[in-house]
Parts: structure tokens; sequence; C-alpha cells
């Protein structure tokens, strides 16, 4: 059972590796299958160094892991869950978007 303060600990791990739009994509991109960090790089359009410092991050978080694959090495979600869970937290945030009711939330930036 999870205490608070481990609570806190894995949604902080999670808030820090969707705080970064390369984590974001490499997430989506992973949630729909385990890739080859070379195919990552290329679908992705950034070096396979940088590549290599989110796969970093995200293995820290928990959220991926590697998979040998003969002399490769193949990532993937770290759960299944984790794939529904970013589902639903995009189609949460969707909604709430959608029935904003502060009526300032562009110009103010509050909402």
């Amino acid at each position: 059972m999870l205490t608070v303060a481990s609570e806190i600990d894995v949604l902080a791990r999670f808030g820090r590796a969707l705080a970064d739009p390369i984590r974001c994509r490499l997430l989506l991109a992973l949630r729909e299958a385990p890739a080859y960090p070379s195919d990552l790089a290329e679908a992705l359009g950034i070096s396979r160094t940088r590549l290599s410092n989110h796969l970093a991050c995200l293995r820290d978080c928990g959220l991926v892991v590697t998979v040998p694959d003969g002399r490769r090495t193949r990532y993937e979600l770290a759960d299944e869950r984790l794939g529904h869970a970013l589902d639903d937290l995009r189609n949460a945030v969707v909604a709430v978007e959608s029935d904003r009711t502060c009526v300032d939330a562009e110009n103010k930036g509050c909402c």
C-alpha cells in the first residue's frame, strides 16, 4: 500500500516525465508499440544523444523499460496501463478545456 509521501513521489515522477514535449512524444510513440532507439530518434527527428537523455529520464521515472533483443535494446512502456493513463489524462484535459468557466482564462492564463 502506498503512503501519501510515496503517492506524491509517483505523481511527481509522472509529472516530470510529462514536463517535456519530447518525453511526451516518446511516451505516445511507445504507447503505440515498443521501439528501438534508432527508430525513435528518426521518428521524432532528434539526435540519438538527445533521445538517450530523454529515455534515461523516462527509465528513472519508472515509465519505460529496456528489453534486450539480440544485440539491440528495445524500449517499451513499463506497464500497459500507462498507455491507458496517458489516454485518460489527455481526454480529461481536453474535456476540462472545453468546459472552462472562467471568462478571462485566455487573457489571464489562469485556467
